[in-house]
């Protein structure tokens, strides 16, 4: 069957501190801040778009940081890791910049594959590798999967193989991965079997959803009305500005999204000057003044 979808268009985490997150992010793993927009849906926080700086889907990792916001514990049903795909070569040097900012990490083999396990300051566990066939060649790093911790991990493959178009690739004990056609980062999809973990709260270094790209409207109605016909419930098309947005959760708990490559982040300021200044949607263009100063600094 057709993939209902391309690979990963971006993952969306809260954080704590957010001047924390972005040195960590912008100066540690080298991603640009490419855009400074508020959470649509509570227009009082942060949200941060952290990618290449072009704001190309597939390297987009975004958090809503909140300093009032708890430490996560983490559990079954969520998102348990965010792996990055980096350069042939890469690796050594990510190895540098985390020993040169004090971040503790291992050294791991994960399917075959040499990884570097580490968290970023709220505690998201990461997980960096090289990948020969890097699809997007002037990313410093890309999203090459995330990980699901769920309760029956044969009832989300399900889902994954039967109406989104994954097939297994390989499996090691509790973990399967999963890819889509054409295999490469940002379409592949680790499933941890792990009915003992019990699911925790919401909190700061907890993963809130993976996005997967289309690339238009068109794309994204065929997959709505794929998921619909299958009994998944999927919410009304949602305008994010930058690009469109429909929410499902699958069999385990987990949030999915599946998000449009456009309009692009070059909607609301110059493609040369992505992430310089605040973005806002036009329902918060009045409350500027106000939500300026009520975000907590980056600096």
């Amino acid at each position: 069957m057709d993939a209902l979808v391309t690979g990963i268009h971006h993952v969306t985490a809260f954080a704590g501190n957010a001047a924390r997150n972005r040195r960590f992010y912008t100066d540690v793993l080298g991603f640009a801040l490419i855009k400074r927009t508020v959470n649509f849906d509570a227009p009082t926080m942060w949200h941060l778009y952290y990618g290449h700086a072009s704001g190309a889907p597939g390297t987009l990792v975004t958090h809503f940081p909140e300093p009032r916001a708890a430490r996560a514990r983490h559990g079954g049903s969520e998102i348990a890791s965010l792996t990055l795909a980096l350069r042939s070569g890469e690796l050594e040097s990510l190895v540098a910049k985390l020993k040169h900012a004090g971040v503790p990490f291992a050294r791991r083999t994960m399917l075959d594959r040499a990884v570097i396990a580490f968290e970023d300051p709220d505690g998201i566990p990461i997980e960096a590798e090289e990948h020969l066939d890097f699809l997007q060649k002037e990313a410093p790093a890309e999203i090459a999967r995330v990980t699901l911790a769920v309760p029956d991990s044969r009832e989300t493959c399900g889902i994954l193989r039967d109406i989104m178009g994954f097939t297994e690739s390989s499996r090691d004990g509790a973990r399967t991965r999963m890819v889509l056609a054409d295999g490469g980062s940002g379409r592949e999809l680790d499933v941890l079997h792990a009915p003992d973990l019990p699911p925790e709260p919401l909190a700061a270094g907890t993963i809130h959803h993976v996005a997967w790209r289309v690339p238009d409207d068109r794309a994204q109605s065929n997959a709505a009305e794929a998921l619909a016909r299958a009994g998944v419930a999927v919410t009304p098309v949602r305008d994010r500005q930058y690009f469109r947005s429909i929410y499902f959760r699958i069999p385990g708990g987990v949030l999915f999204e599946i998000a449009t490559d456009g309009p692009g982040f070059a909607v609301d300021e110059p493609a040369d000057a992505l992430g310089s200044a605040l973005c806002l949607p036009p329902q918060y263009e009045a409350q500027r003044s106000l939500l300026a100063a009520t975000l907590p600094a980056l600096e």
